[in-house]
């Protein structure tokens, strides 16, 4: 009665077959604030789209210390998932319990067990789940760095001075946070050579122009062709700790860019590293002997076609009168032997 308070009235027995909703704030009013909250308190058909006993159950809740309940910390995908998951009881929920079980914080969670594997309320919490373009959510692009540092703190100070931190702490709605390049629920691990291939046209999104002249190079046409022994955006740029080429310590920058290339080029030299991984045909400021180059070959391959072209035409009629002139002669021969 302390859970289904309608029964205090009841004097017959047994009791109707449906009571009303029980109210949990009465004894978890915190919870019950935060649920408040949370997308889950939306009301749709009559009833909130996650309620209390969705995730923990009704007659049978056990704490989350317990490896039998709903909400321990290795069941939580699992009860995410009956809303989540391809089989989801709510068609608006989004599908994104597969992508989950299928990274590498789902697997360290289902193969390996490992409870400091983040589970879903690890990222979204438990009871204040709230839509990620609220700006107050945990998974809101402005604090996605901070809940992603919770477990990985030593990428914090890396990331924390880079160019993309920079345009984050600005309020820039395009800046990245560590869901645009790994993803949000389907996060692999780095070192797969797929996920380092596709990591270059995801920094292309943002940077279009170093893309197409990087896809240009010799670098740019390897990863192209699926092969990740070359050079690739972070190689050169940093992966979390991204500087300005302007910045001293920047592995691009004058005082560094030696260093960087013999990451890979071990005899790289002061002249080796004025090479231009980004040069562009079409700019004659940044790459004049290119931009030249290339207009001379364009205008050559454009006079060879044309000349031979209009050789062709003119040869044409000719090669045709010829044609004419000697089926005359075979005709007139043969006539002749006939």
């Amino acid at each position: 009665m302390d859970c289904h308070a309608d029964l205090a009235s009841v004097t017959e027995f047994p009791h109707p077959e449906k009571l009303a909703r029980v109210d949990c704030s009465t004894c978890h009013d915190d919870a019950a604030t935060k649920h408040g909250a949370s997308v889950h308190s939306q009301v749709a058909g009559g009833k909130p789209s996650a309620a209390c006993a969705d995730c923990h159950g009704a007659h049978d809740i056990l704490p989350s210390a317990n490896p039998a309940s709903r909400t321990y910390h290795l069941n939580v995908p699992n009860t995410c998932g009956t809303c989540h998951g391809a089989q989801g009881t709510h068609g608006r929920a989004p599908q994104v319990s597969a992508q989950y079980q299928d990274s590498i914080h789902g697997q360290a969670l289902s193969r390996r067990g490992l409870l400091v594997a983040p589970n879903c309320a690890s990222c979204h919490t438990a009871h204040e789940v709230r839509p990620k373009a609220d700006p107050k959510s945990t998974v809101h692009g402005a604090n996605v760095v901070k809940t992603c540092t919770t477990c990985h703190a030593g990428i914090q100070p890396a990331f924390g001075r880079s160019v993309h931190a920079a345009a984050l702490s600005r309020g820039d709605p395009r800046a990245p946070t560590c869901a645009s390049c790994h993803t949000a629920h389907g996060i692999t691990r780095t070192e797969v050579e797929r996920w380092q291939l596709d990591v270059v046209s995801e920094c292309g999104t943002c940077h279009a122009e170093s893309l197409r002249t990087y896809r240009d190079t010799f670098h740019g046409k390897v990863t192209a062709l699926g092969f990740t022994r070359v050079a690739k955006c972070a190689d050169c740029h940093g992966a979390h700790d991204i500087l300005p080429a302007s910045n001293p310590v920047s592995p691009i920058s004058v005082d560094r860019r030696v260093e960087t290339c013999r990451k890979c080029h071990a005899s790289a030299n002061q002249r080796f590293a004025t090479y231009d991984p980004h040069a562009d045909a079409n700019d004659p400021e940044r790459s004049p002997a290119l931009y030249y180059t290339s207009r001379f070959m364009k205008g050559l391959l454009g006079s060879v076609f044309a000349f031979f072209g209009i050789h062709t035409l003119l040869w044409f009629p000719r090669s045709l009168h010829a044609r004419r002139a000697r089926n005359r002669r075979e005709r007139t021969s043969a006539d002749q032997e006939g």
